[in-house]
C-alpha cells in the first residue's frame, strides 16, 4: 500500500493529541466552590450513566447486525460489498463513533463548571476559552477517530473500498441511536422543566427547586454534545467512504489517486481546523460570536488552500471516466472547484439558518411579536417560518450539486460532500461550545453565584444558541450531499443506470421513501410526548408532595427525573432506529420491488427528509430564540402572557429541533449506506 495513505490517519493522531492537550488544560482550571462541584458531579454522573446504559443496548444491536453481515457474507460468495470482512469494518466504525461521543461527553461535563467558575473569577475571556476548549475536544475526537478508524480499516483490508462501507455503516448505526436516544432524553427533561417550572410554578429556568433541572442539564450534553458529535462523525466518515467508493469504481488515476484524494482533503481539513481553533479569542466585553466566526473563517480559508494544493498535485491533470456507459473527461481543477462548491454551500446554509433562527433578524422578531396574541398564533407563525425557510437551502444545495456535477461528474458530487465536511473539527467545536455554556449558566444559577456571572454565561449561551442552530443547518446540508454521494455509489453497486419514474416499482419506492421521514418523525415526536408526560407528572408530584420544596428549605429528588428520562430514551429509541435498517432491506428483497424500488425509496426519503429536517430544525430554533427575545424584556418580558405563549412555542419546538429534525439527517444516510452494504442481495 502506498505510504501516502498514512497521511490521513497521521492527521487523525495529531487531532487526538490536540484533544488530549485541551483536556489536560481544562482539568487544570479551578472547578469552583463545593456547591458547584456537587452540581457538576450530578450532571457528569447522570450523563455518563445514560451513555453506559445506552451503549449496553447499542452493543447488542451492533453484535447482532455484525453477525448477520458476517453470515450473509459467507453465504454470498463473490459479493463485492458484502463480505465477512465487512462485519469487522462495521464493528470498528461503531467503536470509533462510541469512543468519540464518550470522550467528548466526559470533557464537556468537566468544562461546564470550570466555565462558570472562570466567568466568576476571570470574566468573559477565560470563560469563552474554557467553553470553546471543551467543545474543541469533541471536534478533534470526531475527526481524529474518524481518520484513525478509516486508516485501520484501509490497512487491514488493503484499501478494498467495498469493505470500507462497513465502517460507515457502523458509524451510522451508532449515530442514529445516539441522536434519537439523546434527543428523547433531553427533550423529555426540557419540556418537563419548562412547562411545570416556568409556566406553572413561575420559577426561573435553572432554579435548584425544579426537580427536572439536573436532567435538563444532563440532556444538553447527551443530545447536543454526544448526539451532534455522532451525527457529524457519521457524515464525515460517510462522505469520505462514498468518495473512496466512487474513486475506485470510476478508476480515477492509474495508481488509485481517486481513492487517495478524499483522504488527503480530510487530512488538510484537520490541520485547518486545528489552526482555526487558535484564532478563537475574545476581548473582555466583546462579542463571542465574532471570535467563533473568526476561527471558522480561518479554518475555511486554510482548508481551501490545502484542497487546491492536494487536488491539483495528486489527481491527474485530466482523466476520463465511464459513467453509465458514457465517457466523460474531467480535470483536477474541476474536482477542486466541485470540492470548494460543497464548502461554500455548507457555509451559506449555516448563514441562512442563522438568519431564520437568530433574534438579531426579522424572522425571529416577528415570531416573538406573534406571541402577543397567544400560543396559537405563535405556533402558526413558527410552522410557517420553518416551511418558508426550506427554499433557500434547497436552492443552494441544487446549485452545489449542479456545479459539482458539471465540473467533475458523480465524483465531484462526492468530493463536494467531503469539502463541506472538511472543517468538521471546527464546526463541531463551535457547536459543542453551546451546551457547555448553557450548563455553565445552569450551574451558576443553582449554586447562587453573583448575578454578573449569569450575565456572562448568558452572553456565551445566547451565542451558543445561534451556533447550535447553524450546526444543525450544516448537519442537514451535509447529510443531503453525503446521502446523495452514497446513493451514487449504490447505483454503481447494483448496476442502475437511470431511475425511471414511469416504472411502477420506482414510483412505489418513491412513495414509500417519501413517507418514511414523516413516520419516523411521528414516532420520535410521540416518544418525546410520552416521556415528557411522565416527567411533568413527576415534577408536579414533587412540588405537591415534598414539604418546603417551593420555599427552598427542602431538596428535590433529582435522581428520579434523571431516571425517567433515561428509561424513556432507551425504550423509545429502538423502533424508530430499526426502521432505517429493516425497511430498505425488505424493499430490496421483495421480488416485485427489488433494487429499482429501493432506488426510488432512497430518492424519495432524501427529498422529503431534507425538507422536513430543515423545516423542523429552523422552526424549533426560531421558537427557542423567540422565547429568549421575550425574556430579555420585549413584548412584556418574563411573566407576561406573551412569555407564556413563547414558552409553549419553545416546548413544541424542542423535539422539532433536538430530536426529530436532527435524527432525520441520520435516517436518510443510514438507509442509503445499509442499501449499499447489502447491495449484492438485490442483484
Amino acid at each position: 500500500m502506498n505510504p501516502i495513505y498514512l497521511l490521513a490517519p497521521a492527521a487523525g493522531v495529531i487531532a487526538m493529541l490536540v484533544a488530549l492537550y485541551l483536556r489536560n488544560k481544562i482539568n487544570k482550571v479551578d472547578p469552583g466552590t463545593d456547591k458547584m462541584k456537587e452540581i457538576a458531579e450530578a450532571i457528569h454522573s447522570g450523563a455518563m450513566a445514560f451513555l453506559k446504559r445506552q451503549y449496553r443496548t447499542l452493543i447488542i444491536f451492533v453484535i447482532c447486525l455484525a453477525i448477520i453481515i458476517f453470515v450473509v457474507g459467507i453465504a454470498t460468495p463473490g459479493a463485492d460489498s458484502l463480505q465477512p470482512a465487512t462485519a469487522v469494518a462495521f464493528i470498528i466504525g461503531a467503536v470509533c463513533s462510541i469512543l468519540a461521543g464518550n470522550i467528548g461527553m466526559r470533557v464537556a461535563t468537566k468544562a461546564n463548571v470550570r466555565t462558570a467558575n472562570s466567568a466568576a473569577t476571570s470574566g468573559l475571556i477565560k470563560a469563552l476559552d474554557v467553553a470553546f476548549s471543551g467543545g474543541a475536544v469533541m471536534g478533534m475526537s470526531v475527526i481524529g477517530l474518524g481518520l484513525i478508524g478509516l486508516g485501520i480499516v484501509i490497512t487491514l483490508f488493503h484499501g478494498q473500498s467495498s469493505v470500507i462501507n462497513g465502517f460507515a455503516l457502523g458509524a451510522s448505526s451508532v449515530a442514529l441511536f445516539g441522536r434519537v436516544g439523546g434527543g428523547i432524553y433531553t427533550k423529555a427533561a426540557d419540556v418537563g422543566a419548562d412547562l411545570v417550572g416556568k409556566v406553572e410554578a413561575g420559577i426561573p429556568e435553572d432554579d435548584p427547586r425544579n426537580p427536572a433541572v439536573i436532567a435538563d442539564n444532563v440532556g444538553d450534553n447527551v443530545g447536543d454534545v454526544a448526539g451532534m458529535g455522532s451525527d457529524l462523525f457519521e457524515s464525515y466518515v460517510g462522505s469520505i467512504v462514498a468518495s473512496i467508493a466512487l474513486g475506485a469504481a470510476l478508476a480515477i488515476g492509474a495508481n488509485g489517486e481517486g481513492v487517495l484524494a478524499p483522504l488527503l482533503v480530510a487530512a488538510v481539513g484537520v490541520v485547518a481546523s486545528i489552526i482555526g481553533t487558535l484564532f478563537v479569542r475574545a476581548k473582555e466585553g466583546g462579542n463571542p460570536q465574532k471570535s467563533l466566526n473568526r476561527g471558522t473563517a480561518v479554518a475555511t480559508i486554510l482548508a481551501v488552500i490545502g484542497m487546491f494544493l492536494v487536488l491539483t498535485n495528486v489527481l491527474p491533470k485530466s482523466f476520463t471516466v465511464n459513467m453509465f456507459g458514457v465517457q466523460a473527461t474531467y480535470t483536477a481543477m474541476g474536482v477542486f472547484i466541485a470540492t470548494v462548491a460543497g464548502l461554500i454551500v455548507g457555509f451559506a446554509i449555516g448563514k441562512v439558518t442563522e438568519y431564520y433562527t437568530s433574534a438579531d433578524y426579522n424572522p425571529v422578531k416577528k415570531l416573538a411579536k406573534s406571541c402577543e396574541t397567544g400560543a396559537a398564533t405563535n405556533i402558526i407563525s413558527g410552522i410557517a417560518l420553518g416551511m418558508g425557510s426550506t427554499m433557500i437551502p434547497i436552492i443552494l444545495v441544487v446549485m452545489g450539486i449542479l456545479v459539482a456535477y458539471q465540473f467533475a461528474g458523480l465524483y465531484g458530487i462526492a468530493l463536494a460532500a467531503v469539502g463541506m465536511l472538511s472543517t468538521t473539527g471546527m464546526v463541531v467545536a463551535v457547536d459543542a461550545y453551546g451546551p457547555i455554556s448553557d450548563n455553565a449558566g445552569g450551574i451558576a444559577e443553582m449554586a447562587k453565584l453573583d448575578p454578573h456571572v449569569r450575565e456572562i454565561t448568558d452572553k456565551l449561551d445566547s451565542v451558543g444558541n445561534t451556533t447550535a442552530a447553524i450546526g444543525k443547518g450544516f448537519a442537514i446540508g451535509s447529510a443531503a450531499l453525503t446521502a446523495l454521494a452514497l446513493f451514487c455509489s449504490y447505483t454503481q453497486a447494483v448496476g442502475i443506470q437511470t431511475i425511471n419514474i414511469l416504472d411502477p416499482k420506482v414510483v412505489a419506492g418513491l412513495f414509500i421513501g417519501g413517507m418514511l421521514p414523516f413516520l419516523f418523525s411521528s414516532l420520535t415526536m410521540q416518544a418525546v410526548g410520552r416521556a415528557a408526560g411522565s416527567m411533568i407528572e413527576e415534577v408536579r408530584r414533587q412540588f405537591r408532595d415534598i414539604p418546603g420544596l417551593m420555599e427552598g428549605t427542602a431538596k428535590p429528588d433529582y435522581a428520579k427525573c434523571v431516571d425517567i428520562s433515561a428509561k424513556a430514551a432507551l425504550k423509545e429509541m429502538i423502533i424508530p432506529s430499526l426502521i432505517a435498517v429493516v425497511i430498505p432491506i425488505v424493499v430490496g428483497l421483495i421480488p416485485f420491488l427489488g433494487k429499482e424500488a429501493l432506488g426510488g425509496l432512497l430518492a424519495g426519503a432524501l427529498v422529503t427528509g431534507f425538507l422536513l429536517a430543515i423545516m423542523m430544525a429552523n422552526a424549533g430554533g426560531a421558537w427557542d430564540n423567540a422565547k429568549k427575545y421575550v425574556e430579555v424584556g420585549n413584548h412584556g418580558g418574563k411573566g407576561s402572557d406573551a412569555h407564556a405563549a413563547a414558552v409553549t412555542g419553545d416546548t413544541v419546538g424542542d423535539p422539532f429541533k433536538d430530536t426529530s429534525g436532527p435524527s432525520i439527517n441520520i435516517l436518510i444516510k443510514l438507509m442509503t449506506i445499509i442499501s449499499l452494504v447489502f447491495a449484492p442481495l438485490f442483484m
